[in-house]
């Protein structure tokens, strides 16, 4: 191994060490939400948590009596580095629903482990969100797509081989959470049922996580594309994971902003996503309020 892959190995080391401390566990999760409370001014229980995926941000100005605090406010939580991500935690109502939004997100791409990458959902449940909406921005593989396009996740394929519950069992978590819907089928029901009321087309497929940074190639894309996958992203899967391992129902939407490689006849590239997610910003937008304001009282 060369001077760089044994420091590489030794600074995953530590991290994993460091999750494995606890640093971003319940308990870490617990003192994070007591801050974020207090900062949001005793918000009640929300109805339902949402992470917004690169360039759907825009969901924040339908927040009403919107309080902001910014990542690097909120104890554990490293400051937002991706164009598109605001990086701030939201506080306010939605659809006439108390909610709490996530405006950005931590990829491990960035240099971040799993467990850091799921740790937003822990301050989530610490504040009380039992549903969670997880979108993301992702590139089409099903030939039949454009971009453009929004897809609600019925499954995903977890190609960043790194688990954010890998270490000691944290008080609350299921050892062994079932994955077999991971995206909840009533709650999918539901959203389709705000989707053809408010006329936006919802497409349905399998989104795969990969680590990135690079976009795929297009072996990559045919590979995923033999094993079932419709959509393909650098998130939301470690997000997921954790929240069904603290029974958080979780409903997905990809927004596909690219035809994937080896598909779109154009070079890829982050400027085109965001001119996606911004054209597409208002009927995804109109798609979450409806589904919050639906959601059943708990």
């Amino acid at each position: 191994m060369t001077a760089s892959g044994t420091s590489a190995a030794r600074r995953a080391q530590r991290k994993d060490r460091r999750a494995a401390e606890g640093e971003y566990g319940g308990a870490a999760a617990t003192r994070a939400a007591a801050v974020v409370r207090q900062r949001l001014g005793g918000l009640p229980s929300p109805a339902a948590a949402i992470i917004l995926g690169s360039g759907l941000g825009g969901l924040v100005a339908r927040i009403e009596g919107a309080t902001r605090v910014p990542f690097a406010e909120v104890p554990g939580f490293p400051t937002a580095t991706i164009v598109g991500h605001a990086g701030a935690l939201i506080g306010g109502r939605l659809g006439g629903r108390p909610v709490v939004a996530l405006a950005g997100r931590f990829h491990m791409y960035e240099g971040h482990d799993a467990a850091l990458a799921g740790f937003p959902v822990r301050v989530l449940h610490a504040l009380g969100a039992r549903t969670l909406v997880v979108s993301n921005a992702a590139g089409g593989i099903r030939r039949t797509m454009r971009p453009g396009d929004l897809m609600r996740i019925d499954d995903h394929v977890n190609f960043m081989f790194r688990s954010p519950l890998a270490g000691p069992q944290e008080g609350g978590d299921e050892r062994f959470p079932d994955m077999s819907s991971p995206y909840d089928r009533a709650l999918g029901r539901l959203l389709h049922a705000v989707a053809r009321d408010a006329g936006v087309r919802l497409l349905d497929g399998v989104y795969a996580g990969l680590l990135g940074p690079t976009y795929e190639t297009p072996a990559e894309v045919r590979m995923l594309d033999r094993l079932g996958a419709d959509a393909v992203g650098m998130s939301t899967v470690p997000e997921v994971i954790v929240a069904r391992a603290l029974g958080v129902r979780v409903v997905g939407i990809s927004c596909i902003t690219n035809l994937a490689c080896g598909i779109s006849p154009t070079k890829l590239d982050h400027a085109e996503v965001l001119e996606t997610t911004t054209r597409v910003g208002e009927r995804f937008e109109r798609l979450v309020e409806g589904l919050v304001a639906r959601l059943p009282e708990r």
